[in-house]
């Protein structure tokens, strides 16, 4: 089956639909976790962390003045269409290159990891903080998760999403003590248990611990994607 379509951009698209066998990626020993951020879009258990491009930030002043190009026009010209199909393609411009990005990373985690361990965030709730909610569109984190459910499901992997109430950067991933807070402007994580000292990034700690909580999981056999609401 042929679906020809056009998006709000003027651009044309082709889609095919075909039946397809793909065959699973050779099995590996590795396991990851995966915490969420805006700071650093996403940090690994490993210790590495994935900056976070801003797709929407860096084309702003290019959406803001199509924008204002557009209410110059009058609704309904030649000229109103024009410059609502340049504004389409600045938001379309941003889109792209934030899918394309996402694309690259979830498939390198596929690759490289037969078990990925992720927390299940609350996403739309997120979304109701005002101060954040632009930068939590930005980082678009459902994305992330929706592209690695079916990439694990294609290639052979698991994918473990563990609880969201875990309190993932308040505890120690060296002893397991729970700190009573943890403030966001706090980066560093310092146990307060004297007889562990450890000291981490704050979002490698939180990595560590989610990849904790997801092999337990995963050894259980049960609860690995907590259903969205």
């Amino acid at each position: 089956m042929v679906t020809v379509s056009r998006d709000s951009a003027g651009r044309w698209f082709v889609s095919i639909r075909i039946e397809e066998v793909i065959p699973a990626l050779p099995g590996r020993s590795e396991a990851i976790g995966v915490d969420a951020g805006l700071t650093s879009l996403l940090t690994f258990s490993t210790g590495e962390k994935i900056s976070n491009p801003r797709h929407e930030r860096t084309d702003r002043q290019r959406v803001k003045s199509r924008q204002r190009d557009l209410t110059r026009k009058q609704k309904g010209s030649k000229n109103y269409q024009k410059a609502r199909l340049k504004l389409a393609r600045a938001h379309a411009r941003i889109a792209d290159r934030r899918l394309d990005a996402m694309h690259k990373l979830t498939t390198r985690l596929v690759r490289e990891n037969q078990v990925i361990c992720v927390e299940d965030l609350n996403v739309r709730g997120m979304l109701g903080n005002r101060k954040l909610a632009r930068a939590i569109a930005d980082a678009s984190w459902a994305t992330f998760r929706r592209l690695l459910e079916y990439k694990c499901e294609w290639y052979g992997r698991e994918l473990v999403a563990v609880d969201r109430f875990l309190p993932s950067s308040r505890t120690c991933a060296a002893c397991g003590s729970t700190r009573a807070s943890m403030p966001l402007g706090v980066r560093v994580f310092r146990c307060t248990d004297k007889a562990c000292g450890n000291v981490e990034d704050r979002d490698v700690n939180a990595a560590m611990n989610i990849l904790a909580a997801g092999l337990a999981v995963a050894a259980c056999g049960g609860g690995v994607r907590p259903k969205r609401s």
